[in-house]
């Protein structure tokens, strides 16, 4: 049989499998039970599965191993041979006839800073999962249903560590982005510069909702695409979960997507065999055709949630350098002894006057780069959706950084020293890290555009040889200074012109070196800069807070053409005036417009100083500030402007959940006080995930936030059966249970809790929440109501209690 790769570079459809939990309940899992371990049980009712699913017409199944990392199988399974007994089933079904995908689902953990596992243990849990699947006999890897960018690379870095597969990772999205606020195309642009072989999103909705996703995907990709939507939204019938949209209705909406552009198609919850018959059927004579890519080249870098395309016909892009300990004896000082918040200042500044990314330089005298520089990465990651640039010579602290961002940061630089390519290239390859190529070797400095070119061409061929796509390479036209090399810029422009004409890459230069020794530098820098972006700069490293270079930068993108109706420069100089003028910052930091009025704790809580929080709030108490009134009047409308925020997708789950933590701290100091007055009284809730499901990330999410707004959580934790919560609600009088679930086979344990409850006559409300669930479920089941996040949960239960909680 052709290899999948080979089959995928046919260009014809593509038919992938259908859903398979609601398949394995119908023919004998119980609730409860893990669908991996079915596997063990029955495995003639797994493999039955996967057949019919071939027979339907599907030319790619895929294994019963969603959950097969070794934080969901438990200690007592050996992760290894689960998987490769899963692939083995899926092998056995379709024989050399059809293709095995292994599956590879979320692992319910979140990566440092939202969580307690690092990006390390990820991969090699995943690396555990994918060692077996490779030795039970799959034909790719498939990551099916993230929701988080990070944890979505370690699946693909993990599987580049283990094989040679090819290798498709899929998100799900809710309108518009995902749990951890990344949208599709920022999806698409960091899985594509990891080079993998197909993009897709599954779940979520039906095709109709999906469509809109992956048209945004369609747009920018070079990769194809899979999609696998949903029959619909699931309802509750009788106690069992049901998918409304019948085959026919779902082939002719999905064929939709092949019509766009979508090579690969299946099905995900509420699909069944003749969901993918009925596809088959609508899909085999359409020969999808991707859309017009564009001919000229960039590259991109991206945070969790941002995308920064870097390339002639995109808008010259400042990479701020003030993160740079060089002459700044505070920064060297506090990077000596470990500390970053001298360098948090420096970025937010640079990030209110419009830097595309931040160049992030911790090499100070005496300073530990490897601990310090992935933890400066780590919290701009968490604060910030401006990408980064990892700017160190130690290449072990570039390694230990690279561990710990989430998007696909900027490595400045892989130079000509012997064995620098060979080492850190294939590492930003696998990362899917774009670098600067900087053409130097040994201690000679190549003054002349026919030295500096001399030496691209060498370290591309180089690249090359490594199966380093170009797309990752952002070559530097080496500034020197012209008081002493009168020919520099000239060479620098040649340069330029030459890796944009010649070899189709983008170009980047420190560009304050132009002028050193000189007077008036600002003014050499300004006018070489715009020479450089009409001859085809992607990017300069600079000072952002030179009113003269922001000028000079957003005059010449009106001229280059690439500010459409000027519409950016007229918003940022309609009041400029010839002297004397103002330069107003690009972007708005985080609550600066509703910042006034507001106090410092209030600020702290918006912005997420965990840091400082705790200081302020003491600080408050000792000047004779009224325990409760900080809570009420300044710490809950705090948490309450970010709630706002998040709903209105100005923030997202990082910055949640960072302002959450920072509110809880504030909250910690002054819970002595607040107990010593009688402020123990607070409403009770009762939190748990129902009997069978282990999802219990979005729960923790609801708790944290319900804490910060007064109420006290009681949190039975996950997998918890309803006598087990009924039983917590009778000692503890809690008036409020808060019940989660993930997936279609639990969500109808939470009847479970509400039929015990009203049994037992018990006065509490009840409130129903997860990516499964919906209102007219919770109305089906009796629940009091329905939240579709945290913010939404927190004032459910303030009125569910009849007015808002107090500490």
């Amino acid at each position: 049989m052709q290899s999948f790769r080979t089959f995928l570079a046919s260009g014809k459809t593509i038919i992938f499998d259908g859903g398979m939990g609601t398949l394995l309940q119908a023919r004998g899992l119980a609730p409860g039970e893990s669908p991996e371990r079915f596997s063990l049980r029955c495995p003639n009712v797994v493999e039955q599965i996967h057949r019919d699913y071939w027979q339907a017409g599907a030319h790619v199944v895929t294994t019963n191993t969603f959950g097969g990392t070794r934080f969901k199988l438990g200690g007592d399974v050996d992760p290894v041979e689960m998987n490769r007994i899963g692939a083995s089933l899926a092998r056995k079904a379709v024989g050399d006839k059809g293709f095995v995908a292994g599956s590879i689902g979320p692992t319910g953990r979140m990566i440092e800073p939202l969580g307690d596992v690092t990006f390390r243990e990820l991969v090699q849990a995943f690396e555990e999962q994918i060692r077996g699947l490779v030795q039970g006999g799959v034909d790719l890897i498939l990551g099916e249903t993230h929701f988080d960018l990070a944890e979505a690379r370690a699946v693909v870095v993990a599987a580049r560590h283990v094989c040679d597969l090819p290798v498709g990772i899929s998100m799900t999205f809710e309108e518009g982005v995902s749990l951890t606020g990344t949208s599709p195309r920022v999806f698409l642009d960091t899985v594509e510069n990891m080079g993998v072989d197909l993009v897709a999103t599954n779940c979520s909705a039906g095709p109709e909702e999906l469509l809109v996703a992956a048209k945004e995907m369609l747009a920018g990709t070079r990769t194809p695409l899979l999609v696998q939507p949903n029959a619909g939204l699931p309802e509750l019938v009788d106690g069992k979960t049901v998918f409304r949209l019948d085959p026919e209705a779902f082939a002719v909406q999905t064929r939709e997507f092949v019509r766009a552009g979508v090579q690969c198609v299946g099905g995900c919850c509420g699909t069944t065999p003749d969901h993918i018959r009925a596809l088959k059927a609508e899909t085999e004579a359409l020969t999808p055709t991707l859309p017009e890519q564009s001919a000229h080249p960039c590259i991109v870098l991206t945070s969790r949630s941002t995308s920064l395309s870097l390339g002639f016909e995109y808008p010259s892009q400042i990479i701020g350098e003030r993160i740079n300990p060089t002459g700044k004896k505070d920064l060297i000082a506090q990077f000596q002894n470990g500390e970053i918040t001298r360098a948090l200042e420096l970025a937010q500044e640079q990030v209110d006057m419009g830097v595309g990314a931040l160049d992030v330089n911790v090499g100070a005298p005496m300073a530990d780069e490897q601990e310090l520089l992935p933890l400066l990465v780590r919290e701009l990651a968490s604060r910030m959706q401006t990408p980064l640039c990892i700017d160190s010579s130690d290449e072990q602290a570039v390694i230990e950084a690279l561990n710990v961002y989430p998007g696909s940061p900027l490595v400045n630089s892989i130079s000509g020293e012997p064995g620098k390519m060979e080492r850190l290239g294939p590492l930003c390859r696998d990362y899917g890290a774009p670098f600067i190529l900087l053409p130097l070797k040994k201690s000679k400095l190549p003054v002349t555009a026919a030295e500096r070119i001399a030496i691209i061409d060498e370290l591309v061929d180089q690249a090359d040889s490594l199966s380093i796509p170009r797309r990752l390479i952002l070559v530097d036209a080496l500034a020197l200074t012209v008081s002493s090399k009168p020919l520099a810029a000239r060479a620098c422009l040649d340069v330029i012109r030459y890796c944009r004409e010649a070899l189709g890459l983008t170009t980047v230069m420190g560009l304050s070196n132009i002028s050193f020794g000189l007077p008036a530098r600002e003014l050499l820098n300004t006018h070489f800069m715009t020479m450089c972006m009409a001859a085809g700069m992607g990017a300069f490293i600079a000072n952002p807070n030179s009113q003269r270079l922001q000028e000079a930068l957003a005059a010449s993108e009106v001229l280059l053409g690439r500010d459409p109706q000027a519409a950016s420069f007229i918003d940022r100089f309609s009041d400029w005036q010839p002297k004397g003028g103002t330069l107003s910052p690009a972007r708005k930091a985080d609550g600066d417009v509703e910042d006034v009025g507001r106090s410092s704790i209030e600020r702290a809580v918006i912005k997420g100083e965990k840091d400082a929080i705790e200081a302020m709030v003491l600080d408050a108490i000792k000047d004779g500030a009224d325990p409760f009134e900080v809570v009420n009047a300044q710490l809950i409308p705090g948490i309450t402007a970010v709630g706002e925020k998040y709903e209105r997708r100005e923030y997202f789950l990082p910055q949640l959940l960072r302002s959450a933590e920072t509110m809880q701290k504030g909250f910690n100091v002054l819970q002595p006080y607040l107990e010593k007055d009688g402020g123990s009284n607070r409403i009770r809730i009762v939190m748990a995930t129902v009997e069978g499901d282990i999802h219990d990330i979005g729960k923790n999410i609801v708790c944290l936030m319900l804490r910060n707004h007064g109420f006290e959580v009681i949190d039975l934790g996950k997998d918890v059966p309803a006598k087990t919560i009924v039983r917590a609600v009778e000692e503890s009088g809690a008036r409020i249970v808060g019940l989660s679930a993930l997936m279609t086979t639990t969500m109808v344990r939470m009847q479970d809790t509400v039929d015990l409850l009203r049994e037992k006559g018990l006065p509490c409300k009840v409130m129903v929440g997860g990516a499964v669930v919906s209102q007219a479920f919770a109305e089906r089941i009796g629940a009091d109501g329905y939240s579709e996040d945290a913010v939404a949960a927190v004032r459910l239960a303030q009125r569910l209690c009849g007015a808002a909680s107090k500490a």
